[in-house]
């Protein structure tokens, strides 16, 4: 769940550095039940999605061109922004279509039969393009799960964008069983060592339980929490341009199943 170069006043170096000091990766993964925490009210609600179109532009321009979703771009104001207080979110991450993240999506896309039929569970689910992916996939159920509201809320507008049924999850899931689901997605939520310590154990008590469960990371170093032995790489994805740029240079995504 990481960075971003603002064409004209700052140069690609200097602008994710302050992209990265903006807007920190934080820790934003969760849920419990398809239900979950209520999101906003509805007069709440429907001023955070105000607020997110307002912000953000329909962008299609990632490795998965078949999802539309609501991001910020160089054309956006706050990707030029330099002042957090000029900001209406506190961390608008799931503004963001992280590398992980798209090589999930693209393989669930081109790989229709891994998620057919089956209970999808998309943590730390951010944009929500990994539990629509899912979902255009054939999924029996597909729930897209996130601890921040604002992200609710962002799901769910680009969840109607593609026309798909997806729930959305604010709950902390963190050590719980996930018994409703069959498949669990995790795109970049191994972004940081001293997190991915902690999700492994649970990562590893969900595998023994028999779900399946597909990582998806440009390669960051907290990969090395899960043991080499217990991952398959499934696909690799080369980046486009814009998606190195946000992403420290990142110029490959990886999805893996966890064995």
């Amino acid at each position: 769940m990481n960075s971003r170069s603002a064409a004209g006043q700052l140069s690609t170096i200097s602008f994710i550095m302050f992209r990265t000091t903006l807007f920190p990766r934080t820790m934003l993964v969760a849920v419990s039940s398809t239900r979950g925490r209520m999101l906003c009210t509805t007069a709440k609600g429907s001023k955070l999605r105000h607020q997110i179109q307002q912000h953000t532009e329909v962008s299609r321009d990632h490795l998965t061109p078949e999802i539309a979703l609501h991001l910020i771009t160089p054309s956006c104001e706050l990707w030029k922004c330099k002042d957090q207080a000029q900001v209406p979110f506190s961390d608008p991450y799931w503004a963001f279509y992280w590398p992980g993240g798209q090589a999930v999506a693209r393989y669930l896309l081109d790989n229709p039969k891994t998620v057919c039929g089956f209970h999808v569970l998309d943590v730390g689910s951010g944009s929500g393009a990994c539990a629509i992916a899912a979902a255009k996939a054939g999924a029996q159920s597909v729930t897209a799960n996130d601890i921040d509201p604002v992200a609710g809320e962002a799901i769910l507008l680009n969840c109607s964008l593609n026309q798909v049924n997806v729930n959305v999850s604010l709950n902390d899931m963190i050590g719980k069983t996930c018994f409703e689901w069959d498949i669990i997605l995790l795109g970049d939520v191994l972004y940081d060592t001293e997190f991915a310590q902690r999700l492994q154990p649970w990562i590893k008590s969900l595998q023994n339980a028999g779900k399946t469960i597909f990582v998806g990371d440009p390669g960051r170093h907290a990969m090395n929490v899960i043991p080499e032995g217990n991952l398959q790489l499934l696909a690799t994805y080369s980046l486009p341009p814009q998606t190195n740029l946000e992403n420290r240079g990142f110029s490959t995504a990886f999805v893996w199943k966890i064995l």
